[in-house]
């Protein structure tokens, strides 16, 4: 996700049994640890999941990949025939380690390791690397997809400043904010709260940079079907779906 001036946020718990753990998430962050207030934004621990909370937008959010939507599309979703699978050239044998720069609430990524790959997730807004944090500790403890947690590897930080990780990924995903098509409430309200934390994107050029840079043998941009290219570069090539579109971009040549 951009770099973004974070709104004011306060840390808060739902019960006393979760005090402790909410007072350590405010040390850590550096927040205040308020009372619930339903004016304001805040990250609040309950005793299920770490929720991030702000009426204004509707009910709370959260991050789960053992329930719902994605679960259903880890038993359903079309294994490598779906686009996205497509697009970052999985084949038979050949599951490759991604990075994923814009983590953000990481369906996608957690989508790529039902696949089978290695995927690293990088996030920079703290608030959101929590919930990512939190929502990979529930999928461990779950026999489900404790084998899919176990793929995903989480980083707090700037992507581009980040690089080089090790080993250097093979495919290298970008998914810049833009605004929501699907107009379903629960997107709604999430992508409401999004671009309250992160705002627009205006990193697009120097994520392409980087992630070119560093990829091995590719990068996918996810775009809206009918969007701009990032940074007004053209692809190689490009996969769509109803309402998408991946950007497949080759690696820089050194020299």
């Amino acid at each position: 996700m951009s770099e973004h001036h974070q709104p004011p946020c306060s840390i808060s718990f739902t019960n006393e049994g979760c005090a402790a753990s909410a007072a350590k998430l405010a040390a850590q962050l550096q927040l205040p640890l308020q009372p619930l207030d339903s004016a304001q934004l805040q990250l609040v621990v309950t005793p299920s999941q770490l929720e991030l909370r702000l009426t204004a937008v509707g009910g709370p959010v959260f991050i789960d990949f053992t329930s719902g939507k994605l679960a259903h599309r880890r038993r359903f979703g079309g294994g490598r025939g779906q686009p996205l699978a497509k697009a970052l050239g999985l084949k038979p044998g050949y599951q490759p380690h991604i990075a994923d720069f814009t983590a953000g609430l990481g369906r996608d990524a957690f989508v790529m390791a039902t696949l089978g790959c290695r995927v690293t997730l990088i996030e920079q807004n703290p608030l959101l690397y929590h919930l990512l944090d939190d929502a990979l500790s529930r999928a461990a403890a779950d026999p489900d997809t404790a084998d899919i947690a176990a793929a995903m590897q989480l980083m707090h930080g700037d992507a581009c400043e980040l690089m080089p990780i090790k080993p250097l990924p093979e495919v290298v995903y970008l998914d810049p904010m833009y605004p929501a098509r699907d107009k379903s409430a629960l997107v709604k309200k999430e992508m409401q709260l999004l671009h309250q934390l992160v705002g627009p994107d205006h990193n697009g050029d120097r994520l392409l940079e980087t992630a070119r840079r560093y990829a091995a043998k590719r990068v996918v941009v996810k775009r809206p079907k009918n969007a701009d290219y990032l940074a007004n570069q053209k692809p190689t090539a490009s996969v769509s779906s109803k309402n998408t579109r991946y950007d497949i971009y080759m690696p820089l040549t050194s020299g």
